[in-house]
């Protein structure tokens, strides 16, 4: 005697699916590190990256959504010497501001 479908079999199929979608929906998000061979640095690929990545794409007339990782070599040097000259002021005069607050605090060490 053949029974239907059994209830939880069907709440198990849905729950499965819907984590499914929802780490496809995800994996645009994840963070990773990317090695840039001609400045010798690491970026993170995050989101604050891809804004970049995005307005070099549109200043250079290239798809925005194409992945950077599947760029040839002379277009990823292309993006990191923008990148490079379109830098996170803010970062960078965070990072100045550090080195002179201890550049400050050595020379006062020396004072006493």
């Amino acid at each position: 005697m053949a029974r239907g479908p059994h209830p939880l079999s069907s709440l198990l199929l849905a729950a499965s699916l819907a984590s499914s979608l929802a780490g496809i929906g995800c994996a645009e998000h994840h963070a990773y590190r990317v090695y840039d061979p001609y400045y010798t640095d690491y970026h993170t690929w995050n989101d604050v990256e891809i804004v970049y990545y995005q307005r070099w794409a549109d200043e250079t007339h290239r798809e925005r959504r194409r992945d950077f990782r599947k760029l040839p070599p002379e277009e990823q040097k292309e993006y990191w010497t923008w990148r490079h000259n379109h830098g996170d002021h803010d970062r960078d005069r965070d990072h100045d501001r550090d080195h002179n607050n201890h550049d400050h605090n050595n020379n006062n060490k020396d004072r006493h």
